[in-house]
């Protein structure tokens, strides 16, 4: 099961970056479905309808109705939060995790595209390129007026998949903000990271609170760690 980043779709981030071509050399079936909001997915544009915690629940969903029982599990990005609540059996509230039970159901865990954030921001690293300047990147007409390249960027991989860009501004302001019981983590897990990524900073510190996670540094920044070759040869590999 492959669970795409924010703006990008199934399509983007895992058939062209030769990972669903790599697995099924390996032998593998593959599910990689485009979460709500993106490729082909409905796309609502009210917040309440949006965040990792409700991807995750769809995750759940559709294993269910799949009738799938032991997999494997790879996120990128906000997809990488998708699959640590899920797999961690759902987000802390009150001290008890909830929400999303799938930890028993993964075997093996891979995520990619984050670092320290997930610890010391409760998601998906907004630090280096902030919300309010990716709200901003999708809002405006011009996107040659925009200063940060960090969210021209996103603004730029909209534009060319054809993204809605009031659903990915919906998902946008509801982006997850908790803590994610990663010592109940129990699936071996593989972080993969940019060493260049602005949003996968410090990644060693998130693999030393995942009980037996390793790490693997790719080359590249966010966008660009993906088309690094080890990044679909590493997963195949994990998951063998």
């Amino acid at each position: 099961m492959l669970h795409h980043g924010f703006v990008a779709n199934a399509n983007a981030n895992w058939v062209a970056t030769g990972v669903v071509e790599a697995l099924l050399a390996d032998g593998r079936a593959v599910i990689a479905p485009d979460a709500r909001g993106h490729g082909a997915s409905e796309a609502p544009h009210q917040p309440e309808r949006y965040g990792e915690r409700r991807m995750a629940q769809d995750l759940a969903g559709l294993l269910d109705a799949l009738g799938a029982g032991e997999i494997d599990l790879v996120g990128y990005s906000m997809g990488a939060i998708v699959a640590l609540i899920y797999a961690s059996g759902g987000a802390r509230d009150g001290g008890q995790p909830h929400d999303a039970p799938g930890g028993a159901r993964v075997r093996r865990l891979v995520i990619g595209g984050v670092g320290s954030g997930v610890i010391e921001c409760g998601g998906v690293d907004r630090r280096a390129i902030s919300n309010d300047a990716i709200v901003q990147a999708l809002s405006v007409e011009d996107p040659g007026e925009l200063a940060d390249p960090g969210a021209a960027a996103f603004r730029r991989l909209a534009d060319a998949l054809g993204s809605d860009r009031r659903a990915m501004i919906a998902q946008a302001r509801s982006v997850f903000r908790g803590e994610i019981a990663l010592d109940r983590i129990s699936a071996p897990t593989l972080l993969l990271a940019g060493d260049r990524d602005p949003l996968a900073v410090r990644p060693q510190a998130l693999a030393d609170a995942i009980p037996g996670a390793t790490l693997r540094l790719l080359d590249g920044d966010h966008m660009q760690a993906v088309a690094d070759p080890r990044f679909a040869q590493s997963i195949v590999e994990f998951l063998r």
